[in-house]
């Protein structure tokens, strides 16, 4: 975890004083009335702000605090990829309110949002995807280009920042991070090392070349960047699916993940001409998820026997 504490702004236990920062973003005006701890989280302290509005109705807020220089950078990356999904689909997440640094303990760091009750279900694979669907085709990429304009962390690990106009020059440079921090955390593999070529080579140009070529194009799509049964829940009140905890970035939207809603999401979605490569792709796109995930736990090393054994390496 990422979190050293906050004395006396501790959330729950009847505590209702925050910090002047967070005070700062909430509404003129507006009473706290309580506070709590609130869900769960690898890197990061959870919680529930409990205010009366100025004019008397009650609003609650998410907020997540966190403590280091990484720490403020996922904060600024989560509240940048919250807002572009909100700008494009705003009733498929909690609107983002801020982030920003307590101002009583410079080290620690806090993201603000609507607060959401949730059931503890999975969505309906055809509501959830239908609305995945719209976010993908609703989005719009600045200057048509993949990528993003901040640095996003998939846990407290970078993915890779800034644009390009091509998806296998971004895929590639992304794989290649995502590579190099895996490697970090869990030391030197030869007779991987020996495979990558292959995947570079070979690959990543014979599944990623014909969807922008011979006319084809792929268009930049904003994806939530870590989407798992973890990351999404059914709003109690509106009976509807959310998503929550992003880490976007624009992409081919075949790199989405979660594939138990493979199905469903393409009754809403075409897949990508060339059709017969699909299979390659979405292999390809796990092994870059797969390949973070592992470098984030890095005590765990069947995640990366996982990675190593997924069938992209084994394609011409």
């Amino acid at each position: 975890m990422n979190y050293h504490g906050a004395p006396g702004l501790e959330l729950g236990e009847g505590n209702v004083k925050l910090d002047p920062s967070v005070l700062k973003v909430l509404p003129n005006d507006c009473r706290v009335v309580s506070t709590e701890t609130h869900g769960v989280s690898f890197w990061a302290n959870t919680g529930r702000i409990d205010v009366n509005l100025s004019n008397g109705q009650p609003h609650s807020f998410f907020i997540k605090v966190i403590s280091t220089e990484i720490g403020r950078q996922m904060m600024c990356s989560e509240y940048e990829c919250m807002k572009a999904i909100h700008m494009t689909s705003p009733d498929f997440v909690p609107k983002p309110v801020a982030w920003g640094t307590y101002e009583t303990i410079p080290d620690t760091h806090f993201f603000l949002c609507d607060f959401r009750d949730m059931i503890d279900e999975m969505p309906d694979p055809y509501q959830f995807s239908s609305r995945l669907a719209a976010m993908h085709q609703d989005s719009k990429s600045p200057d048509g280009k993949f990528g993003f304009h901040v640095e996003t962390f998939m846990g407290n690990l970078p993915q890779l920042a800034g644009w390009e106009d091509k998806w296998q020059s971004y895929f590639t440079k992304s794989l290649r991070l995502a590579l190099q921090l895996e490697n970090k955390a869990k030391g030197d593999d030869p007779e991987f090392d020996h495979l990558l070529p292959i995947l570079f080579d070979k690959v990543i140009p014979r599944l990623l070349d014909p969807l922008e070529s011979n006319g084809r194009t792929v268009k930049p799509s904003l994806v939530h960047g870590d989407l798992w049964f973890a990351n999404a829940g059914i709003d109690a009140d509106s009976q509807f699916p959310l998503i929550f905890d992003a880490c976007s970035f624009y992409a081919h939207n075949e790199c989405k993940f979660g594939a138990e809603y493979e199905q469903a999401y393409h009754s809403f979605a075409q897949i990508s001409p060339p059709e017969e490569d699909y299979d390659g792709r979405v292999d390809l796109y796990k092994l870059r998820f797969n390949t973070h995930v592992s470098a984030l736990f890095a005590d765990n090393q069947t995640l990366r026997e996982q990675y190593e054994s997924q069938p992209p390496m084994q394609s011409t």
